[in-house]
């Protein structure tokens, strides 16, 4: 109980700029010389309430671990779904229960093996805590192995594609967009939560998963985009691409280059993913370019570093990922890669 109200101080507190650790260690030495009981409102917890029992503490203990509000959002919206599917108190579920809910959603759902993977992770992830808090005995997920999937690699630009793609852009902040994801190999929420004051010189800093910052380089051609891009901005918005007002409300005749005038620009607040995403498939259909997307650049970024000789653990450092294994599939190296890395290196 002790444990659980430390928890919920701290999440009451978590919108107020508080060191977390600090917060926590304080807590538990004042609290160490009492005995902390709830207070009993009710005869007792109705079966019915004990997996919403079980989810709010869990997604509490999450949140004070500082989870992003997307991981926090996903965890209870995931969980409730499952739960709810299978049917049972989470007390009395077993290893056969997830089974049988994983055959369903792959025969009846028709969801890949990949979507079930991050279903068990995810139900893994809540037993787990669950055994460590000592509120369940036993866990029934330890019974269950990693459901593996067809690892697929998907196509980068070709350098032609990335050529048209340049080529199509209307104005300069859509070359900015593409220059900055082509050079930078950042995540599209990454790219529009860039504010002004993390680009220095040829270098920005980027604010990626679990909340972990890192540098990513410029190239020259992002450079000079930026600096033609950020020159025609008149307003104060803070961020690299600010939100706009919506479009219904813009002057038509400068709906081309709205960015350029600051009535058009909110004073605070960024572009949001979907207009990033919009923006690149209208660049890619002015071109013909099939499949474009801004994950793609992504890829693109780590496929042509790696051609150009850039060792892949520092590939995988600028991607931000925490294991090679994961910048492997994003990797798209055909046999004449492997062919001409062979020459090379090969005696």
């Amino acid at each position: 109980m002790r444990q659980e109200l430390i928890e919920k101080i701290m999440f009451m507190l978590q919108r107020y700029d508080i060191d977390k650790n600090e917060l926590q260690t304080s807590l538990t030495i004042a609290l160490n010389d009492y005995e902390v009981t709830a207070r009993e409102t009710a005869l007792a917890v109705r079966d019915e309430d004990k997996n919403a029992y079980y989810l709010r503490k869990f997604i509490i203990a999450k949140t004070v671990k500082g989870c992003t509000e997307r991981t926090i959002g996903y965890y209870s919206t995931e969980l409730r779904k499952i739960i709810d599917n299978i049917g049972k108190s989470v007390e009395d579920i077993t290893a056969d229960d997830i089974r049988y809910y994983l055959a369903l959603r792959e025969r009846r759902d028709k969801v890949s093996r990949t979507t079930m993977d991050n279903e068990l992770r995810c139900l893994r992830s809540f037993f787990n805590w669950l055994q460590q808090e000592e509120l369940l005995t036993r866990n029934p997920t330890v019974k269950l192995d990693k459901i593996k999937g067809p690892k697929k690699k998907k196509p980068a630009f070709t350098e032609m594609e990335v050529e048209k793609i340049r080529a199509a852009c209307q104005n300069n902040k859509e070359t900015a967009i593409v220059e900055v994801l082509l050079s930078t190999g950042c995540r599209v929420s990454e790219l529009v939560c860039i504010q002004l004051q993390d680009i220095v010189e040829n270098s920005l800093t980027v604010h990626g998963k679990g909340e972990k910052d890192r540098i990513v380089y410029l190239n020259a051609k992002a450079q000079i985009a930026l600096e033609k891009y950020v020159k025609e901005r008149n307003d104060s918005n803070p961020y690299l691409f600010p939100r706009m007002i919506a479009i219904s409300k813009m002057d038509r005749k400068r709906l081309k280059n709205a960015y350029k005038y600051s009535e058009n620009v909110l004073p605070d607040g960024h572009m949001d993913k979907s207009s990033v995403e919009q923006t690149v498939r209208k660049i890619a259909k002015r071109c013909d370019v099939v499949g474009a997307h801004p994950h793609r650049f992504r890829r693109t970024c780590a496929t042509f570093a790696l051609r150009r000789g850039m060792p892949i653990e520092q590939v995988s450092k600028m991607l931000g990922h925490e294991q090679i294994g994961t910048t492997q599939i994003y990797l798209d190296l055909d046999e004449k890669d492997l062919e001409q890395a062979h020459r090379k290196y090969v005696v």
